[in-house]
């Protein structure tokens, strides 16, 4: 009887808040991602994920209603809502999803800086304006967000103490891009707009 009993609480208060935590995580992220594939719009693949989340969230928080009085339910379900945020930004950082716009200042010169993107597959633009501090360079190039790092790096080496801002962009038509690696993902490799 007491075995049952122990059994019981460990069930209650161990197994069932640790499998509301992973539910919690799953729809969370899955959550998190589908909100930056709206922002991106793609249409397809938002609403698979927007059912799975749903569907994981109601099964988590029916274990919450029939277990009103178990406080360790409670903090599993919010453990799961917070370390789900956290893996999904971290997901979607590495599929660096999409693309970004690359608004760079220097008081270099904007052609050499076009020239230097170009000859690595980016395509950029240029044209000079006045800066607080006399002429600048505005360079723009639309990049594909996994070749940010890469970009950062070129630009590093061109001016360390240039002035950039990276900004995300929905959308995008035509323009040259460098290829992006995503044949690592084939299901996403479908929806990636400007292609």
């Amino acid at each position: 009887m007491s075995s049952n009993f122990l059994n019981s609480d460990i069930y209650l208060y161990g197994v069932l808040p640790f499998l509301i935590f992973m539910a919690r995580i799953f729809d969370v992220t899955i959550g998190t991602l589908r909100i930056i594939f709206v922002s991106k719009g793609q249409r397809k693949i938002a609403p698979i994920m927007g059912f799975f989340e749903v569907l994981i969230w109601i099964v988590a928080i029916s274990q919450i209603m029939t277990n009103l009085n178990n406080f360790a339910c409670y903090i599993g379900y919010a453990a799961g809502f917070a370390t789900g945020n956290y893996v999904g930004m971290l997901i979607e950082e590495r599929l660096a999803f999409g693309q970004v716009l690359i608004r760079v200042f220097t008081t270099n010169s904007g052609t050499e800086l076009v020239q230097l993107l170009n000859s690595r597959g980016f395509g950029a633009t240029t044209f000079n304006a006045k800066g607080a501090q006399g002429d600048v360079s505005i360079v723009y190039s639309v990049i594909n967000r996994i070749c940010l790092d890469e970009v950062q790096r070129l630009l590093s080496s061109y001016d360390p103490k240039m002035f950039y801002v990276i900004e995300d962009i929905r959308k995008v038509n035509e323009g040259i891009f460098q290829h992006a690696p995503y044949a690592k993902i084939p299901l996403l490799s479908r929806w990636r707009k400007g292609k």
